[in-house]
């Protein structure tokens, strides 16, 4: 049986930066492609670390994205700082939208981030301090094969 690769990366992320939003999630898409992961655990762990990098541009004054790869599992934490989430339950509902009309002229902010997140990820946890930040932890299981 073989080995998947190891690795971590991470890269900051730029409350209102449009130009750039989603550029990390698409050099983690690219380094996952590259250790050989199946290509829809690649789509999932894409689209759940694009919304929550478009989070962050969206709600947060910077962040940080990190993924840590094992042969069991990649992990992804989106942490912020910003305003927090005044109702985690509430953000979940599909539709619902704290986004600025501004940003949603730019076709952002549908209230679809946590959801979608939620849907692709094997397990998600959500920590926020209001005035402070929201961190967002993400697993993917990752099933062993032969080699």
């Amino acid at each position: 049986m073989g080995e998947q690769a190891t690795f971590e990366v991470s890269y900051a992320v730029i409350g209102a930066d449009f130009s750039q939003a989603g550029d990390g999630a698409a050099k983690l898409k690219r380094v996952l492609q590259q250790v050989g992961l199946a290509p829809a655990l690649v789509r999932r762990i894409a689209l759940a670390t694009y919304e929550a990098e478009l989070n962050i541009v969206i709600h947060a004054y910077q962040g940080v994205i990190r993924a840590k790869m094992s042969s069991a599992q990649v992990e992804v934490w989106a942490e912020d700082k910003g305003p927090g989430i005044p109702d985690i339950e509430l953000a979940m509902q599909e539709g619902y939208s704290t986004a600025p009309d501004h940003v949603r002229a730019l076709g952002f902010g549908a209230g679809l981030g946590l959801p979608n997140i939620a849907r692709n990820a094997d397990t998600l946890e959500i920590k926020t301090v209001m005035g402070e930040g929201t961190v967002l932890y993400m697993t993917f299981a990752c099933p062993s094969r032969e080699t």
